[in-house]
């Protein structure tokens, strides 16, 4: 069945109507455009930051003098017996290790 010319052409000029008011509206999303600050420093990425001697804190990292390494102080005190507390690593660790000999 087809319609009458007058009929289709209403028909068409609604579907156009319709489709051009989607498309204008969707346009519409109340969200400001991004602004791009070219004085901006770059983001940093995050726990890639280091300390003085290299170690990553943000995976709980930190420098123990006494092992010359960097260590994860619950891991140390667990492993040299020494109490879990930021008192106890940093005894543990500005403590020199004993001389064999001396």
């Amino acid at each position: 069945m087809t319609l009458p010319d007058p009929i289709r052409n209403a028909h068409l000029r609604m579907v156009l109507v319709v489709f051009a008011l989607a498309v204008g509206l969707s346009a519409c999303t109340g969200k400001p455009a991004a602004v791009v600050d070219d004085a901006a420093p770059p983001p940093r990425a995050i726990g890639g930051d280091r300390d003085a001697h290299g170690c990553l804190p943000a995976a709980g990292y930190a420098w123990c003098e006494r092992e010359k390494q960097c260590v994860r102080p619950w891991e140390l005190a667990k492993e040299a017996g020494f109490e879990n507390t930021a008192e106890g690593f940093a005894r543990h660790c500005a403590a020199a290790p004993a001389q064999p000999g001396r």
